[in-house]
């Protein structure tokens, strides 16, 4: 067998076993760096209420008394309690009762088969909470997990970043931490537990490069990361250029300032670039999409009598309805960058903005992703993020599994999927969304 097939069997066998071991333990992938998540009072209301009885067992509740169907309990117990005397009796090494615990807990969570709900560890969820925050100790680089192989990919490296200075590019499949062999962690693990880490310290990453079948060892330093969620720029022609990398706590005020500056600038049309951008906050994307519509957009109003930005429907038919209210608009054209790891919010955004004819979308269908999930505090430190519901552009198309179809396609350059940085007169999809603006200018 030649060179390349060993690689790549080297490669694929150390990912499947690494796959292997993660089912049996309970863990599930996650199909993008990030999702919708919904936070607040609002939405714990709505939860199941957990009520002690008068034998010690527990009973669910859907929050108005109705006792809600569940686990046998009683079977459970008994089992877990005869595998712990298993354990005990003839397990070799000492057994890590918080760990095992742990995994319980992830196991129920996966037995959904839903590769979106996830239960996080008090740690996990800190860890979580700190990144959405934008803001953490790592090597500035945005990862994407694919949600068939479970296979964690660089989609995107930060200038001034470590993982720029060590090599990093665009493509590069994960595949060690240090000596440990990552290749089919769940993406939270994988950054919370392995990526991020103290200021200052220095973690070896091994990346495989499919392109040239050949594995790549990378050692960068860790550093505060600020993550630029909103970057801007004035291109020619007084056309303004923003991208979104991701849809986080600080991201709404980051583009008003940068739409607000490039106008003062005399922009004449502005391009937004979701491209990659895996989603976030639902909060986020509504708030900025309500920054560039009016608010009394009647064609899709829901009964609201205004503007409709996006709305959702859990399994009983029942959800909440975005509207637009800050009284401000943009009224000046605009093109919508997307691409297929454009997800979640992005769609929610892009959803809008095509349905009301507001933007021109250029590049590649989007990921698909037209589902919510609540992250929902336990109470202990830990939580849950859980599927609850499916969300509608304004005109009521359910995006899930489809995507977002641009109104001019156009594929990346080859060249360019594996190149770190690329300005933007180097990037034929900025170029054909400036080509597309300037025939809306004319």
């Amino acid at each position: 067998m030649d060179r390349q097939g060993n690689g790549r069997n080297r490669f694929w066998s150390g990912a499947l076993v690494g796959a292997l071991v993660t089912a049996f333990v309970g863990l599930i992938v996650v199909g993008m760096s990030a999702g919708i998540y919904l936070f607040g009072m609002r939405v714990m209301r709505s939860q199941p209420k957990f009520q002690p009885e008068k034998d010690g067992a527990v009973s669910i509740t859907d929050g108005k008394g109705k006792k809600q169907e569940g686990l046998d309990y009683d079977k459970v117990t008994s089992k877990m309690n005869l595998i712990e005397d298993i354990i005990g009796q003839t397990f070799l090494y000492d057994e890590d009762a918080e760990a095992v615990e742990d995994y319980i807990y992830r196991g129920m969570l996966a037995g959904l088969d839903d590769p979106y709900s996830v239960y996080y560890s008090a740690a996990d969820y800190q860890s979580m909470m700190e990144t959405t925050q934008g803001e953490y100790s790592g090597i500035g680089a945005m990862i994407s997990q694919n949600r068939t192989t479970g296979l964690c990919t660089i989609v995107k490296v930060f200038e001034g970043s470590p993982a720029l200075e060590a090599g990093m590019q665009p493509g590069d499949i994960i595949y060690k931490v240090e000596d440990t062999l990552v290749a089919s962690e769940s993406l939270e693990v994988l950054v919370n537990n392995y990526i991020k880490g103290k200021e200052g310290t220095d973690v070896r990453l091994t990346v495989y490069r499919s392109d040239k079948d050949q594995y790549v060892e990378l050692t960068m330093k860790r550093r505060k990361i600020e993550v630029p969620t909103v970057e801007h720029r004035m291109l020619d022609d007084n056309i303004g250029y923003v991208a979104v990398t991701e849809f986080d706590v600080i991201t709404v005020k980051q583009f008003e300032e940068a739409v607000d500056g490039l106008a003062q600038s005399g922009m004449k049309g502005l391009i937004i670039d979701l491209r990659n951008n895996p989603g976030g906050i639902l909060d986020g994307a509504v708030k900025m999409v309500d920054y560039l519509l009016p608010d009394d957009i009647s064609k899709y109003d829901k009964g609201q009598g205004k503007t409709l930005i996006v709305y959702t429907a859990d399994k009983n038919e029942k959800g909440d309805v975005f509207t637009a209210s800050d009284k401000h608009q943009m009224d000046l054209p605009i093109v919508i960058l997307i691409n297929g790891d454009s997800a979640s919010a992005s769609e929610v955004f892009t959803g809008a903005m095509k349905d009301y004819n507001r933007a021109t979308v250029v590049g590649t269908t989007s990921y698909g992703k037209g589902i919510v999930q609540n992250l929902i505090p336990l109470g202990d430190g830990s939580a849950i993020k859980l599927t609850t519901a499916h969300y509608y552009t304004p005109s009521g198309f359910d995006l899930h599994g489809k995507g977002i179809e641009p109104d001019v396609a156009v594929e990346l350059d080859e060249v360019l999927k594996t190149q770190a940085v690329v300005k933007p007169e180097e990037d034929n999809q900025i170029q054909k969304a400036v080509e597309v603006m300037k025939n809306k200018l004319r």
